[in-house]
């Protein structure tokens, strides 16, 4: 799909948060029909996924790490896809660079990065090493509440 100067304005306005189709519309001098036609072809093409996202900030008890794995093997894209099924995975991304992976995890207490790699990683094979990062403070740090 290609995505033209008013389409890429209404993703903005939606990235910005829970917003109606009139007040799109309104904001950028268009009908609210065009902003719903366009978000649902959006949809449709699987190029846009409306979602709710919270700010692990926010939450007690919750701590957002990213993770880097380097893997024994090149079949990147289904380790990725294991991953990604995870207790607590957000999103597991195939990259370049000195990893192979880079995962983003949301924990809380009843289930920490000490759960998370006795528990979830153990059973994954091909797995070279992994480094963790916490964050300590993310700025615009939004996720999907995966528990």
């Amino acid at each position: 799909m290609k995505l033209d100067e008013t389409t890429i304005s209404i993703i903005r306005h939606l990235r910005e948060g829970r917003k109606s189709f009139r007040a799109i519309a309104d904001s950028l001098s268009l009908s609210e029909n065009t902003v719903r036609q366009r978000v649902r072809k959006l949809v449709d093409e699987d190029v846009l996924e409306i979602t709710g996202l919270v700010d692990p900030e926010a939450m007690p008890d919750h701590t957002v790490c990213m993770i880097g794995v380097q893997l024994d093997t090149l079949n990147l894209v289904e380790k990725a896809k294991e991953f990604a099924e995870l207790k607590g995975v957000v999103s597991a991304s195939v990259v370049t660079g000195r990893y192979d992976l880079m995962l983003v995890v949301l924990l809380k207490e009843d289930f920490n990065l000490l759960d998370f790699y006795t528990k979830e990683v153990y059973r994954l094979k091909g797995i070279r090493s992994v480094e963790t990062f916490v964050v300590y403070k993310g700025y615009n740090l939004k996720v999907p509440y995966v528990h």
